[in-house]
């Protein structure tokens, strides 16, 4: 987001509705208008009265009579402007409005966190529920849908001051389904190319708000109307047809700026979602027998618990019943659904002196990671190391397979060793303490019970 918004601060143009000016024809030469705006300067009551009675007569008109067409055009001007504020000002109420519902929400996860928990005693470690974080809008670590909320609340926060920018970014963070997105942004894309390549073109600046490929494709999505109105169009009521209907109207003046309208394009292509971002949720244990036992949170799963026990008993009877030996093919088939089964791995960690690091992955990380977390919370992460399942096996650092392909998926616990290939290297120069020495000191800080 921060690279967007600098590019963007860097080629946007501050452009504001002006105050209408005196109008002009679209087919009409700059030095016609400006000799009629001077003549129709220099008209007075009585300079015209004065001409009726002369040979200039008819002149003076044409002159009156253009005077006349362009006080008009100011009032539709002024009127189509009023319009516009009245528009911003209801987005405005709607925006405080969905503010305040946010807000609500907000509360009461806040509530429903704080409310007591009911404490089992002997029971296996428990953990609460899953934690996001999302950089980009502050500190706060939160569950998932919390999040979500708390990053619809901040793109609403921002529309006043950037709307140009914060309602692309609510375009790809509100809406879910990828491929409507991309559809939304296409479509939104040809509209500002037409009115880049076709300045003068009315039927451009024009689209019917009822018209199905507009539902289909914009209106449906959320933040459409935000991005449609920061970008100069504004709702009104034409003619169409027999009757009226309402159209986006994009504005005169602002259609002939095309660098703004390049701007604006480019920010809607380069724009990236805000995503909460997974929390480690890093947690330090004493040495504990109850390392093994785990008891995880619901949402681990992409089924529930329950379904999960029904489907694995349905398929043992099936096989029991027809047996028969699997192909290849039905083996794949069983191992792809295995490993959709999971959406999180908590790890725990034992290090040789019997402390606990835990921390929550997403099932389909690589093992990689794991390596790459266990560095950022060594003394010394400079020392090779090596992590072991429970079983023995050895697994590999640079691995790109995920957790749930090796069977580390939802839960287990690792064992942590130093590799013995360079261990009495580094215990002879730098003494044996060195390599006793394991997690951060500010780590161990807060290490608790478990």
């Amino acid at each position: 987001m921060a690279a967007i918004k600098k590019f963007f601060e860097k080629r946007k143009l501050n452009v504001k509705f002006k105050k209408a000016g005196e109008g002009h024809r679209l087919d009409e030469s700059p030095e016609a208008s400006s000799s009629r705006a001077s003549r129709s300067h220099v008209t007075t009551p009585r300079a015209a009265a004065s001409s009726s009675r002369g040979p200039e007569s008819e002149a003076a008109r044409k002159a009156a009579a253009e005077a006349a067409l362009a006080r008009m055009e100011m009032k539709q001007q002024a009127k189509t402007a009023d319009g516009m504020v009245i528009q911003r000002a209801r987005m405005k109420r709607e925006m405080e409005a969905e503010k305040k519902r946010l807000m609500e929400a907000e509360a009461r996860g806040a509530a429903a966190r704080a409310a007591p928990k009911e404490v089992v005693e002997d029971g296996a470690p428990m953990l609460s529920t899953v934690l996001f974080k999302c950089p980009d809008i502050g500190p706060q670590v939160l569950p998932r849908d919390e999040m979500e909320t708390a990053i619809h609340r901040f793109l609403l926060d921002n529309y006043e001051d950037e709307p140009e920018l914060t309602s692309a970014l609510m375009i790809y963070t509100l809406n879910k389904n990828k491929e409507k997105v991309q559809v939304c942004i296409d479509t939104l894309v040809k509209y500002l190319d037409n009115i880049i390549n076709n300045p003068t073109e009315e039927k451009f600046w024009k689209i019917r708000q009822s018209n199905k490929a507009f539902q289909e494709r914009v209106a449906c999505m959320k933040g459409t109307e935000e991005f449609l109105l920061a970008a100069g169009f504004s709702l009104k009521s034409l003619p169409f047809e027999d009757g009226e209907a309402v159209f986006y109207v994009f504005d005169e003046e602002l259609a002939q700026d095309s660098e703004r309208l390049q701007n604006m394009k480019d920010v809607l292509l380069q724009a990236e979602p805000i995503r909460p971002e997974l929390d480690r949720d890093v947690k330090v244990f004493h040495p504990s027998n109850s390392a093994s036992k785990f008891s995880i949170p619901d949402e681990f799963y992409t089924i529930s618990p329950e379904e999960l026990k029904k489907e694995q008993q349905r398929r043992e009877e099936a096989t029991e019943k027809l047996g028969m030996l699997r192909t290849k093919a039905m083996r794949e088939r069983d191992e792809q659904r295995e490993l959709r089964k999971y959406r999180y791995a908590l790890l725990r960690v034992r290090f040789p002196d019997g402390v606990i690091l835990q921390g929550v992955f997403r099932a389909n990380e690589p093992m990689k990671n794991v390596f790459d977390f266990l560095r950022e919370n060594l003394q010394n992460n400079w020392i090779p190391f090596h992590l072991t399942t429970s079983t023995g096996s050895k697994l590999d650092g640079e691995d790109e397979t995920t957790l749930a392909a090796l069977g580390l998926a939802p839960a287990t616990l690792l064992n942590f060793s130093w590799d013995p290939s360079v261990i009495s290297e580094v215990a002879a120069q730098q003494g044996q303490a060195v390599t006793k020495v394991f997690l951060t000191s500010d780590l161990l800080t807060k290490i608790q019970k478990l």
